[in-house]
């Protein structure tokens, strides 16, 4: 590593810890480039490349981590939440949780409430899958080795919602994409949660053709963030929709097929499958 680049990996690293320590001033930029000893427009494009994010963005993810862990207490009102994470009121968290978690703080801290999922359990050619929708779309698909485990596990991430087993439509239509009918992917909504840049992530993910791969810095390079191959991975490793949000057609840079949230095994089965239906169409 050389002088300058462990100095700018030094300041950034600074910045972070003085972001985690002060976020509750919610501290403006001008205000943490003069604690780096940067100008405003040097840190702010520092900050960007060696984070991937911008620094207001980490601000915010830090502010929301506290805020979520202090709506888990059973007592604690929107206001007091808001106030105790360095925001002016409640609608500055309302509208936080918005842009980052794509639901209200009111929505977080029921876990779910009034929320109804259907769910129900498939064959595909790569085993098992769990299969769940809301009235919006579908909100979650994974890998089921075991029945128990995979409906818990989609529990503990909506807890309070009603769960009904039941197929509907909108679960039907996403099992298309293994009976070959690729006609109906389009008509295949999607219910996702999570953060801006996990949403442009699932996004690029959606746009890599079928039979196709691409790389983690690949997808750094479309998001305009070429030094975030890190966070991609992260949000690629937190796909909540296997498959239909193809993050198996993601590998290194070095053509190592990588990991797998549901094994790495499968992941290079898909791939060699979706290969298999390219030639059959080509027929």
């Amino acid at each position: 590593m050389s002088t300058q680049t462990e100095l700018h990996y030094q300041r950034i690293a600074e910045a972070i810890t003085y972001l985690q320590e002060n976020f509750k001033a919610q501290p403006q930029l001008d205000e943490v480039a003069k604690a780096m000893h940067l100008s405003p427009y040097h840190f702010q494009r520092l900050f960007t490349d060696w984070a991937g994010v911008s620094p207001k963005k980490f601000l915010q993810y830090v502010t929301i981590a506290h805020a979520k862990k202090v709506l888990k207490e059973p007592q604690a009102t929107l206001f007091d939440v808001a106030i105790d994470s360095g925001l002016s009121g409640s609608s500055r968290l309302h509208d936080l949780f918005i842009n980052i978690e794509g639901m209200s703080p009111r929505e977080y801290k029921n876990g779910g409430e009034a929320l109804d999922i259907n769910y129900s359990f498939a064959d595909s050619p790569f085993g098992k899958v769990i299969i769940a929708s809301t009235a919006k779309g579908v909100c979650h698909m994974a890998f089921a080795e075991d029945e128990d485990s995979a409906l818990t596990y989609l529990k503990t991430r909506f807890p309070r919602a009603s769960y009904y087993q039941a197929l509907d439509m909108m679960q039907q239509k996403a099992l298309y994409i293994f009976t070959h009918d690729w006609s109906k992917l389009e008509e295949v909504k999607l219910h996702l949660k999570g953060t801006d840049f996990q949403l442009k992530v699932w996004e690029s993910l959606l746009s890599i053709p079928l039979g196709r791969l691409s790389t983690y810095g690949a997808i750094a390079q479309k998001l305009a963030k070429p030094k975030a191959s890190r966070a991609v991975g992260s949000a690629v490793g937190s796909n909540p929709v296997a498959f239909l949000i193809p993050c198996h057609r993601v590998i290194q840079s070095s053509g190592v097929i990588g990991q797998y949230h549901w094994g790495r095994q499968r992941k290079t089965a898909m791939i060699g499958w979706e290969a298999a239906q390219l030639e059959l169409d080509k027929h």
